[in-house]
């Protein structure tokens, strides 16, 4: 029996029950552009992607700043180490541009799944 419980908790730990996320966003730019991303293409801060450690590869995702309900949709193309910083999405520039203020450089938002 905890056999069966262990396997059910392996299996079902990797699946996202919810659909939707809330925390910190911040974004990267410039500096980065011409870097290979986790995907192996070239970012360039120009487009409209992100990092994400909670979605996969290639999945759109609509972000919403929670302070003024802007919204847009980006596609992941990358991974990184911004969670330590209590971060749950590093936008491109241009993705982060759309919805909040580059000189803040940090907003809170909402990220669901576009499908």
């Amino acid at each position: 029996m905890k056999k069966i419980i262990f396997m059910f908790l392996i299996i079902f730990s990797s699946i996202s029950f919810t659909k939707e996320m809330v925390g910190n966003a911040s974004w990267y730019g410039e500096s980065w552009n011409g870097r290979k991303t986790a995907n192996g293409e070239i970012f360039n801060s120009a487009k409209m992607t992100c990092a994400s450690n909670s979605h996969k590869m290639g999945t759109n995702i609509e972000v919403t700043n929670l302070s003024n309900g802007k919204s847009i949709v980006c596609r992941v193309n990358d991974t990184g180490g911004f969670a330590k910083y209590g971060r749950i999405l590093d936008m491109s520039k241009r993705a982060f541009s759309k919805i909040g203020d580059v000189n803040k450089g940090v907003i809170k938002v909402k990220i669901k799944v576009v499908k």
